[in-house]
């Protein structure tokens, strides 16, 4: 640790392709992620040597390590909870003793205490918020230093998904001068973008805590996209001693490019902080640029002008065995496979999530609807047994919620309103769900009032008054407003008709309506001031088109984008698993059936299942809503939106074939031989389907523009046995500490993918690198998914790799009966 402080100086010249870090945006920051200690320990102190401490990685989540169990809450996936201790020393040399020295966590899950040298820095009660403190004081300079953090995730169902443990995202030591930027206070947004000029407003602090007065001069270099400066200026600033001053200034920009989600234009920006003579005191670069939206009652959303639908899904923050501790080249993977289905923006359901997230939104072309709370002062029903089974309990976050709630949500848009990608803050997630916990007398009158959630019951006097979320929603918006105007405020409301009858919606500039689309237009009329999308809605046809229909209806927010750990059914299930990607991130039948209707090129899919009366379909492939549905009798025989790419029945046996296409007409043909008749695209189901006899070999669908010329055309082929592991996607290329990511497939003597294996693959690696876990996204297989034996699903999985060091990396996959694969990967 001795040379990893050494201060490195701002250079004056933006270097093109550089990384620029999430942080509050002064000093200097060095990630501290290696080299830490570990212990499950519920000790109030630091436990002794031989308490079995383990050495770990940052960042690090206990509980998705652990072993899942019936006898463990089924809202948090059946996975463990506990309390952790890390430690680790750090050498601080005395060169750096007339310097401010801090420690930045990314977040914590959850109410950690932060020690060093045994004095408590301080406290942060929420798992998802992150926070900055002060060492100085406390420092041995010349000596080791040892960092402590309790982490207090006893409360293990305090939540209704999975939320991890422990440290779980980066870690930053961050050096400044005595004089330096203020954290979080460097603010950057476009001002105005108008033919042919944009000006980009920038503010900060800063603060001097020298005992005397500082002159300064602070200079700003903005480079666009294709590396040239295109504007510059630079103001001088006095600031008293041990005094804070503001600064502010504009950049004007001649033809600035527009960021969107079509071409995600960043420039960069470079505040440097400079004394009379010219000495660097402090500096910070950022991502930024220029875009407008406007959101209209009646008209919707635009974006630099241009109306558009906003199509949009929800998003946990784990990725299946990583748990709550994702890659940024997984986060990045994924995100990128969701643009590709036609996804344009996100929802932080609901919760902030890592920088990481935000970063790769800006520069992949992602809008983001940025969420900071699921409950507010009482805790809603979590479920124990299973997702709405049996007795629920009540931990939660709320008992901070009154000391915390409103300094939370502060810091939540301090740390992200740079980001172009975030284009609205939401404070809160279904805090209205009738009778979950707020209840009102209109629950009387349910039947009358439209509501389409479950409301337990009816009007509940002893349960806290729906009244008051107007109170706490004015607060929470003026937190918001108070350091960010230019986006709007909103919010997911569950019990639209209850929360009508109170102060909550007028507390918000956009309103999210979850599940409630039977409402959009009596709404729109009674209230037509109001700007309505959906914040929260199932996979349905009707729930798009009703967006797509309507125009004054903005956009969706789907449940959810992908499968996600906790929130499970009964055992055996990991977690809920309605998204469009699976657990791995890998494109289910539904994410092709999205693509079908958010696509802006051609795309057709082919996917099968026994029709209706003819064989079984298996339950494991449906969301949790379609079983409830069969449960309650309310299935009928529509075509499914879960129709896996599998073509292996028995011979003659009527097969359901669907296809998902945005082509206007479409033909079926099964071993180059026409099968059944040209089929119109189905704007009632948006799903076109034949029920033809069973026979192997290759089904292919045509699709065809209006006047009966191809378009684009898929296939699917009968497999034959197992035969080998191949690697579909390797990543070749890593830095150290990266993670590769490889995907494996099962696949017959022709290459063909057996979708029905399900072998029982070992992973053997070779090299400086730790196998972090295999991914072959079964929602019903509850084994361990961090050792090196893992059973395929759908023939798949993928394994994540990261790289302790530089050189060869060999990463075998073996099974049974099977041809081996290797894969070889280099560090550096």
């Amino acid at each position: 640790m001795k040379n990893i402080f050494r201060y490195l100086f701002c250079a004056w010249l933006v270097v093109a392709g550089m990384e620029v870090k999430a942080n509050p945006l002064f000093g200097n920051q060095t990630l501290l992620n290696d080299e830490w200690s570990f212990v499950l320990s519920d000790d109030s102190a630091l436990p002794s040597e031989n308490a079995g401490w383990s050495q770990v990685q940052l960042p690090h989540d206990w509980s998705v390590k652990g072993l899942l169990s019936p006898d463990r809450a089924s809202c948090t996936g059946y996975l463990p909870g506990g309390i952790g201790w890390y430690k680790k020393n750090v050498f601080v040399p005395d060169s750096m003793s007339g310097q401010k020295q801090y420690l930045y966590f990314e977040g914590v899950y959850n109410r950690s205490e932060v020690y060093i040298n045994g004095h408590l820095l301080g406290k942060r009660p929420n798992g998802y918020i992150s926070f900055v403190y002060d060492l100085t004081p406390y420092l041995n300079f010349g000596k080791d230093n040892q960092i402590a953090v309790r982490v207090d995730h006893s409360r293990s169902a305090d939540s209704r998904w999975y939320t991890g443990s422990g440290i779980y995202r980066n870690v930053y030591w961050i050096t400044a001068e005595e004089t330096h930027i203020e954290p979080w206070s460097y603010y950057v947004y476009p001002e105005s973008v108008t033919p042919g000029k944009g000006l980009l407003r920038i503010s900060l602090n800063i603060e001097n805590e020298m005992a005397t007065a500082r002159k300064l001069v602070v200079r700003n270099t903005l480079v666009s996209p294709d590396n040239k400066v295109v504007a510059s200026n630079k103001s001088k600033v006095s600031v008293a001693a041990g005094g804070l001053s503001s600064y502010s200034a504009t950049l004007p920009v001649k033809n600035p490019q527009c960021w969107s989600v079509k071409s995600p234009c960043l420039y960069t920006l470079k505040t440097v902080v400079e004394d009379s003579r010219g000495n660097v005191v402090d500096c910070a670069t950022i991502k930024t640029g220029f875009r407008t939206f406007r959101f209209d009652p009646d008209t919707g959303f635009s974006l630099n002008g241009e109306s558009m639908k906003v199509k949009g899904v929800c998003l946990h923050h784990d990725a299946g065995v990583l748990g709550a501790a994702v890659p940024r080249e997984v986060m990045k993977r994924r995100l990128m496979t969701l643009k590709e289905i036609g996804c344009n923006a996100v929802r932080t359901s609901h919760n902030p999530q890592a920088p990481d997230l935000y970063d790769l939104c800006d520069e992949i072309g992602l809008l983001v609807m940025n969420e900071a709370f699921d409950e507010w002062e009482f805790p809603k029903r979590k479920w124990i047994d299973g997702w709405n089974v049996g007795i629920p309990g009540f931990q939660g976050s709320t008992d901070f919620f009154e000391e915390w709630g409103v300094r939370d949500m502060e810091d939540f848009v301090k740390r992200d309103r740079n980001h172009l990608c975030v284009f609205a803050w939401s404070i809160g997630n279904e805090v209205d769900y009738p009778n979950d916990p707020y209840s009102h007398p209109v629950l009387d009158s349910i039947m009358n009032e439209g509501f389409t959630q479950a409301s337990f019951g009816g009007y509940k006097k002893d349960a806290p008054d729906a009244m008051r979320l107007g109170d706490i929603a004015k607060r929470l918006a003026a937190a918001v407003k108070r350091y960010d105007t230019t986006r709007p405020v909103t919010a997911g409301l569950a019990g639209v008709a209850m929360s009508n009858r109170t102060e909550y919606p007028a507390a918000l500039d956009i309103t999210g309506y979850n599940y409630t689309e039977s409402r959009y237009e009596y709404d729109h009329a009674k209230y037509p001031r109001r700007v309505i999308f959906g914040s929260e809605n199932r996979h349905d046809f009707e729930a798009w088109k009703a967006v797509r229909d309507n125009e004054y209806i903005f956009g969706q927010f789907l449940w959810t984008g992908i499968d996600y750990l906790g929130e499970s059914g009964s055992w055996p299930s990991r977690g809920f698993y309605s998204g469009l990607l699976d657990f791995g991130g890998n494109i289910k039948p539904r994410g092709y059936f999205r693509q079908a209707l958010w696509a802006d090129r051609p795309v057709a899919y082919l996917g099968t299942y026994p029709a209706p009366g003819y064989g079984h379909v298996s339950n494991l492939n449906k969301d949790v809503w379609m079983q409830l549905e069969e449960a309650a009798g309310k299935s009928d025989e529509a075509p499914s939106m879960d129709a896996w790419p599998i073509w292996n029945y028995k011979e003659g046996q009527i097969i359901r074939v669907v296809c998902y296409t945005n082509a206007p007409q479409s033909y079926l043909l099964l071993n180059d031989e026409r099968v059944g008749a040209v089929k119109p695209y189905d704007d009632k189901t948006g799903i076109i389907h034949w029920d033809i006899p069973y026979r192997p070999g290759k089904l292919e669908v045509v699709g065809l523009d209006e006047v009966g010329n191809e378009i684009v055309r898929h296939a699917i082929r009968s497999s034959r046995r197992p035969h080998a592991i191949v690697a579909v996607h390797a990543d070749k290329t890593i830095p150290i500490d990266g993670v590769a990511q490889i995907q494996i497939q099962v696949v017959d003597e022709e290459g063909v993918p057996v979708m029905l294996s399900d072998n029982l693959v070992k992973c053997s690696i070779a090299g400086p690198a730790t196998l972090l876990g295999l991914e072959a996204s079964d929602n019903a297989d509850m084994g361990d998914y961090t050792d090196n034996l893992q059973r395929v699903f759908n023939g798949q999985l993928w394994a994540y790799v990261r790289a302790d060091g530089a050189g060869k990396i060999r990463v075998r996959f073996s099974a049974e009966w099977l041809q081996d694969c290797e894969v070889e990967i280099e560090s550096y």
